[in-house]
């Protein structure tokens, strides 16, 4: 179970591309990809991780939203849009051993980027 691949959801304001507040912002100002993006993202594609990206943003921002992401090279193999800015809460059931671990979460620091995540 161990050395399965491993699915990662992944916001994208303020953990992969620089906050700058209101969706609008998000919009006109030009977006900064955080340090270590990239390489990390392929680091997971070379592990064979399924990356799925997560964000608050509007379902009506999808088309600029991945044109900002094609623009700084990050890929993914899903975009989920219009989650809330709340909590995220991931429900996994466990395996029949009842001992493997099949979910976690990392909570970063706002603009922080995901340089220094070992999963």
């Amino acid at each position: 179970m161990l050395n399965k691949p491993k699915t990662i959801i992944c916001d994208i304001d303020g953990t992969l591309i620089k906050h700058h507040g209101s969706l609008t912002e998000q919009i006109l100002v030009d977006p900064e990809i955080l340090q270590g993006t990239i390489e990390k993202l392929n680091e997971w594609d070379r592990k064979g991780y399924k990356i799925i990206l997560l964000t608050g943003r509007k379902k009506s921002m999808r088309k600029i939203t991945k044109m900002q992401l094609l623009k700084l090279g990050i890929f993914y193999d899903q975009l989920v849009m219009g989650a809330t800015n709340g909590e995220r809460i991931i429900i996994n059931d466990l395996k029949e051993n009842n001992e493997t671990l099949t979910a976690s979460a990392v909570c970063i620091k706002r603009n922080f980027g995901i340089k220094n995540i070992d999963i």
